[in-house]
């Protein structure tokens, strides 16, 4: 099933290796899942050939912009597994998948060829990728196909060919709706009006395009139609709005770090300081331009860009550089085979040789420039252009008038159907009301004998229904009880408040009754104060509470013990010897963290449960023991840890039910390292507010989940 397994390694470096450059492409967090999700695919070993090949294509839409090398990798990757998979005669529903991905595969190849200058390789992979989305239906698929295929034409000069694909283009998208294909469309139809001269027309379609770009929020098209706009307001002379969209048109791109636009946004500004005579600022943005271009071997750019440099030092006088950068834009010009680009490289070659007193070379290079402009604005281009528009409105309009025909004579023969419905379904009422009536009568007769047996059996349900209401109440009752029992041996408010003045207690059971308790003692100057949490929940977890609470009672009691690491291991005894009277191995237990407080001294111990200090906004975790109160393989003493407080430090001990709750957007765990930067935050404010505000973050978190453990947290200041 799997195809190419040592190539999975191949795309997650080469695409770690894109997104790290000085203008890596800027992936958002939704992307980068969508990034994540189709590694996932192409690292699994179960993938069906035609989720990696759709693994493949979808990694390239997303990363496109990162460099013309990935999009071309993974493209071809895509391609080979379909073509391959194609070949065996695959089932339709897996040849339909393959199809749409090679054809989304030929047509990003078609894109990388064109950019670097390849343009009948372009035109053929535009061409293979609309005949299979012709062959599968695919609406979309042709929308794009077309699309591209006219913006090839537009930029070889044939604007009749390029008309025909864009309109008809325009036309599917409206059809399916597709806002973004209607925009890209709109776009491209207005650079058509804009090199016809009608500036009217092309801003009215640009700022169309721009309306929906910025409704769906799509940033590379608000760039291109600011881009695009700024264009406009250039034509006609006003530089001050066609820096404006230009600049703003830049900073997007510089946002989405799109190396491409960006110097194509480079070269427009260039443009402008041009026209309005200011030669160095000029210069300066066409050579940052430039190197760009160059940097991506995007022909296209380098030409147009050197002829540019060309004009402006023809205007400066240095014929040499202006003859060599002339020359250098028509060779490539004509290797990519633009006829605007040849035209203008030509006019400049034109000016340079007659400065020169060539006059044959002058004249043929002038000839060359006649011919290409002709080629791009003739008569038949502008008729063209508006026997499309008209064909375009018509069968828009066409479409609209025949819907509603279709409707109206939809709407009566609904009404005629409706009125043979009506009859029939009188009819069968009818004779259903017959059949009806004798059935009611033979039913009646059924029902008197079945409506003593029903009572009966209602008598029965009835009594055993009390039953159960009464099991139900005596095991509330039960319940209610094992709480107030619980409760007992919980401190009061009052103890904890006496001898923590400054501190909180945070108790949320997940259950009526709890595994987790908080303990408090006082022995001479000592405050001994514990949170525990015991093994389960519910009802099994406050008995075992219960058993742990006594035997951390009698270690300070009846062995007259203070030091934590040392009221820790006497109870693990006392616990293990209390569940060794069983029968059974009871493995039950608890985990805690143990304080003991003398004046600005603090001894702790802990099984597996920790000690965090906040002093001057910063941590100090104090590990505890990684063994419980309970049977373990090797049990050892617990071990004391002393530290000496200073003034405003906060103390936190704690269960594990608030760190190991599920929640948030993706339904994860909590976490320590999240806890700890929520304690951070809040350290410094009073601890009831602190008790308040973890308790609305863990609401916030855990949402609509159910609470998976009791929490139990004790905050105090020295």
């Amino acid at each position: 099933m799997r195809k190419i397994y040592f190539k999975s390694f191949l795309v997650i470096l080469f695409i770690c290796l894109s997104c790290h450059s000085a203008f890596s492409q800027s992936i958002s967090p939704a992307e980068q899942r969508q990034v994540d999700s189709l590694n996932l695919i192409i690292n699994s070993a179960t993938s069906h050939d035609t989720a990696l090949a759709s693994a493949y294509l979808g990694l390239s839409e997303i990363l496109y912009v990162a460099s013309l090398d990935t999009l071309l990798y993974l493209c071809e990757i895509s391609k080979e597994i379909a073509e391959k998979n194609l070949l065996a005669k695959p089932s339709p529903p897996v040849k339909l998948s393959l199809q749409k991905s090679l054809a989304g595969a030929l047509n990003n190849i078609g894109y990388v060829n064109g950019t670097k200058g390849n343009i009948s390789k372009q035109l053929d992979y535009y061409k293979q990728a609309l005949e299979i989305n012709k062959e599968i239906e695919n609406k979309e698929g042709i929308a794009i196909c077309l699309n591209n295929i006219g913006s090839l034409y537009k930029r070889q000069g044939d604007i009749p060919e390029a008309l025909e694909n864009h309109f008809s283009s325009l036309k599917i998208q409206e059809e399916i709706g597709n806002k973004e294909g209607i925009a890209n469309s709109l776009n491209n139809i207005a650079v058509i009006f804009e090199i016809q001269g009608d500036d009217q027309q092309a801003i009215e379609y640009y700022l169309k395009s721009l309306r929906i770009r910025e409704e769906l929020g799509y940033k590379q098209g608000i760039a291109t139609s600011l881009n695009n706009i700024g264009h406009y307001y250039g034509a006609i002379g006003d530089t001050a709005k066609a820096l404006e969209y230009f600049y703003r048109s830049l900073e997007i791109r510089k946002e989405i770090k799109n190396k491409k636009d960006i110097a194509i946004s480079y070269g427009n500004i260039g443009g402008v300081y041009w026209d309005m005579g200011n030669i160095p600022k000029a210069l300066n943005y066409y050579k940052l331009s430039l190197a760009i271009f160059e940097e991506l071997s995007y022909k296209k750019g380098i030409a147009n860009t050197l002829k540019n440099i060309g004009n402006i030092e023809f205007e400066m006088g240095e014929m040499g550089e202006a003859q060599k950068n002339a020359l250098k834009s028509l060779t490539i010009a004509r290797e990519i085979g633009f006829p605007e680009f040849i035209g203008s490289a030509a006019n400049l070659l034109s000016m340079v040789y007659e400065k020169e007193n060539k006059g044959l070379q002058a004249l043929e290079m002038y000839r060359l420039h006649i011919i290409m402009r002709d080629s791009i604005n003739n008569e038949l281009t502008q008729k063209a252009n508006a026997q499309q528009q008209a064909k375009f409105t018509y069968e828009k309009q066409k479409a609209i008038d025949d819907l509603a025909y279709e409707k109206q004579l939809a709407i009566e023969q609904e009404e005629k159907e409706k009125q043979q419905i009506f009859t029939i379904a009188t009819a069968i009422v009818l004779a259903l009301s017959i059949a009806f009536l004798y059935f009611i009568l033979n039913r009646l007769k059924i029902t008197r004998r079945q409506k003593n047996l029903i009572e009966k059996q209602k008598e029965e349900v009835e009594g055993q229904r009390d039953v159960i209401r009464h099991a139900h109440k005596e095991i509330t009752d039960s319940i209610t009880y094992a709480k107030r029992i619980q409760n007992a041996i919980l401190p009061p408010a009052r103890i904890v408040k006496e001898y923590l003045e400054d501190s909180f207690i945070l108790y949320n059971p997940k259950d009526v009754v709890a595994g987790d308790f908080y303990w408090m003692r006082h022995i001479e100057n000592k405050i001994l104060f514990a949170a525990a949490d015991c093994t389960g929940h519910g009802v099994p977890g406050a008995m075992v509470s219960v058993v742990c609470n006594n035997a951390l009672n009698r270690s300070v009691r009846d062995y007259g013990l203070s030091d934590p690491g040392q009221i820790l291991t006497k109870t693990r005894e006392i616990v293990i010897n209390e569940f060794e009277k069983s029968d059974d191995e009871v493995k039950d237990g608890m985990d805690i963290a143990l304080c003991t407080l003398e004046n600005h001294t603090l001894q702790y111990a802990g099984a597996y449960n920790p000690l965090w200090i906040i002093r001057n906004g910063e941590l100090i975790e104090i590990k505890a023991n990684r063994w419980p109160i309970g049977l373990s393989r090797d049990p050892q003493p617990f071990t004391t840890h002393t530290i000496r407080l200073e003034k405003n430090d906060v103390i936190y001990i704690f269960t594990d039910g608030f760190v190991d709750q599920f929640g948030g957007e993706f339904g994860k765990k909590y976490k320590s390292q999240k806890f700890k930067s929520l304690l951070l935050s809040i350290y410094d404010k009073p601890m009831v507010e602190q008790r308040n505000l973890i308790t609305e973050t863990f609401d916030s978190w855990k949402g609509k989940l159910e609470q998976v453990d009791d929490v139990c947290i004790i905050g105090a200041r020295v």
